[in-house]
């Protein structure tokens, strides 16, 4: 049976230092929140599922108060009597910035049960649904002709990033777990044939079968994907200066 192969760069020396690493960057993570936390009125989170929790409660409270500001700002302009230019649609549907509804497909994953797995030819992490198994389904749905794609209800943009960390999944500030539901709108038939089609989900489905990882496709007639509606800024995005422009060459002169 096919591997879910480690990443490249995996090694076990590498990982272990890795540890360390990481062990390091959460204590200076703990020292800045501890700092970031200091003259307010709250509790200082003691260690990492604290401060996943504090910082997700506080981003609802600060996408409370953006929709409370858009609707302050939605009534200031309409008392203005000021005409807004309208966003074209097709910009709108690319920036993920309103809600589709059409046919489509919804893809679910979850972790296989907990059962030892000593002595056999497995381990832990084959029990586990990762960051890889739910890149190759959203691959392959994007192969497929999704038009557009929400995980967990979560609309996805050009610059979302689906991260896992053990079985957590990381998505726009928020933390989730399984089981996973992906919606992808698209023709159904295309979309479940890309499926078949992809390696890397054939061989998730292999683990299915080996050691009972979730997997369920169900094919929807109708369903709608939300309106991505959190911050539409790039952190690190740059613009194209003339010395990053290539040379001509002399073909192209």
């Amino acid at each position: 049976m096919a591997q879910r192969q480690r990443p490249e760069w995996w090694h076990p020396r590498a990982s272990s230092i890795g540890l360390i690493v990481v062990a390091i960057a959460i204590g200076l993570l703990f020292a800045t929140n501890a700092r970031l936390f200091a003259g307010e009125d709250r509790e200082v989170p003691q260690d990492v599922g604290d401060f996943i929790r504090s910082e997700s409660a506080r981003l609802d409270a600060l996408e409370a108060e953006v929709e409370g500001l858009r609707a302050e700002h939605a009534d200031l302009v309409e008392m203005a009597d000021v005409a807004v230019p309208e966003t074209p649609e097709n910009l709108l549907v690319a920036s993920a910035g309103t809600a589709l509804r059409g046919p489509g497909l919804r893809v679910e994953l979850w972790d296989a049960p907990a059962v030892s797995v000593d002595g056999s030819a497995y381990d832990v992490n084959d029990l586990v649904v990762h960051q890889q198994d739910l890149e190759a389904v959203m691959n392959a749905l994007w192969a497929g002709g999704a038009e557009a794609m929400a995980v967990q209800g979560q609309r996805l943009t050009m610059t979302s990033s689906v991260r896992c960390v053990g079985n957590v999944l990381l998505l726009h500030g928020r933390q989730y777990s399984p089981p996973y539901v992906i919606e992808a709108l698209g023709n159904p038939t295309r979309l479940r044939a890309a499926l078949d089609a992809s390696d890397e989900v054939q061989i998730y489905l292999q683990y299915v079968d080996a050691v009972r990882l979730g997997w369920r496709v169900t094919e929807l007639t109708a369903t709608t994907l939300p309106a991505y509606t959190g911050p539409a800024t790039l952190a690190w995005a740059a613009p194209i200066t003339p010395d990053d422009r290539p040379n001509d060459t002399p073909e192209d002169q």
